[in-house]
């Protein structure tokens, strides 16, 4: 078995050398496919990253939002009754009030607002991002903010910094400035940088129409809970559900496949890549199978002198793989250089488990492809293949 593999390893990169230009054809081909399979998988990872961020990255284990709201956020409205209910069920060891809204960040000179995630958390409880430069909210009604990795990115702003935003209430604009606290890790919210305001603040500067400007009524979107002991999820859902009134609960792993147009989205992206994929098995499967067919003759002479149809088989695979490693390496050295070029507005993300499952999957495809070719190889007849038979 070493010298059938030894031969066919000789005769496999014996011919790529000897038509090496004709082969890195075929590797820079599979190279553009492997780039085109890694964008998309870190084209899918940046825009589910970038709406399930901030949840993902939860203190919390359970979410409770309005009952009937189909686990939306944006739903869901729930009072300060409903926080002491949860706070005082038997198994949560805190919990938070949460309001999301929409607000521009004014910068400086004739730069356009950007568009930022408005989100209130109570400070000291779930669901205020821990920072990583800085200090954590102060009281419940500071003017302060914490600001996350993207909102630094994009606009430089650091802790000491003061932030003008600008809402819509009633008819008008209003604007309201705030000082940077702390800055935190990536916590994107539906695809937007987000800025952390304590929740009355937050209820004081937020979006409102007419009536809710005339009438202050400081509603919750959901309330983020933090169990004693994680592994308790379905008990203590049981109980919420149990004690507090018109409420339901999600994990965190249901709030995400809820958020507006996530599944849909991923799921297209899955599609297309799975699609590349299959492209890719033609391509390489055509291309062996001309390679084969032109030189029906040689192998016809190699069986001719002896040649077992295993070593035939062996020698076409390690062809098959030799262009292929050689492809997948040029095509994900591409990606990587093309990925230090992006900005910060750019939602792909390579992620390392992603990418290593894409690389496994090109790598499979070329002998996938090639398999019709290596079929087709070893059954070909020594005296049809030098016309010595009718």
């Amino acid at each position: 078995m070493k010298q059938i593999l030894s031969i066919s390893g000789y005769l496999a990169v014996k011919e790529v050398w000897r038509n090496r230009g004709r082969f890195l054809l075929v590797s820079l081909v599979i190279a553009l496919i492997t780039l085109l399979v890694l964008f998309i998988a870190a084209l899918g990872e940046g825009l589910g990253n970038g709406n399930r961020e901030y949840i993902s990255k939860l203190d919390a284990q359970l979410i409770v939002y309005q009952a009937k709201s189909d686990y939306l956020i944006a739903a869901s409205r729930l009072g300060s009754d409903r926080l002491e209910e949860i706070r005082g069920v038997d198994g949560v060891a805190d919990a938070g009030k949460f309001g999301a809204a929409s607000a521009a960040l004014i910068l400086p000179g004739d730069e356009d607002a950007l568009k930022v995630a408005l989100l209130g958390v109570e400070p000291g409880h779930t669901g205020e991002p821990q920072v990583v430069e800085g200090q954590q909210l102060g009281s419940d009604d500071a003017n302060e903010a914490i600001i996350d990795r993207s909102t630094a990115l994009r606009t430089g702003l650091v802790p000491g910094d003061t932030i003008t935003v600008r809402v819509t209430q009633g008819t008008e604009f209003e604007f309201f400035e705030l000082r940077v606290a702390g800055a935190t890790t990536g916590q994107q919210y539906s695809l937007q940088p987000s800025i952390f305001v304590p929740f009355d603040t937050w209820d004081r500067i937020r979006p409102k129409s007419a009536a809710e400007v005339a009438i202050p009524n400081p509603v919750a979107n959901v309330i983020l809970v933090r169990l004693e002991d994680a592994k308790q999820v379905e008990e203590v859902r049981q109980r919420i559900s149990a004690e507090a009134n018109d409420v339901e609960i999600a994990t965190l792993k249901e709030a995400i496949q809820a958020l507006p147009g996530y599944s849909a989205q991923q799921s297209t992206l899955n599609t297309q890549g799975g699609f590349t994929l299959f492209i890719g098995i033609l391509v390489i499967g055509g291309f062996f199978q001309i390679q084969i067919l032109q030189k029906v003759a040689q192998i016809g002479v190699l069986k001719a002198i002896g040649t077992a149809n295993p070593l035939v088989a062996i020698a076409s695979v390690i062809q098959i793989v030799v262009v292929t490693v050689i492809g997948v390496a040029i095509g994900g050295l591409l990606a990587f250089l093309f990925s230090l070029t992006f900005p910060p507005t750019v939602p792909i993300v390579f992620n390392g488990t992603t990418s290593a499952l894409a690389i496994v999957a090109l790598l499979l495809i070329g002998p996938l492809g090639g398999m019709v070719s290596i079929l087709y190889a070893v059954r070909i007849e020594p005296l049809k293949a030098l016309g010595l038979s009718s």
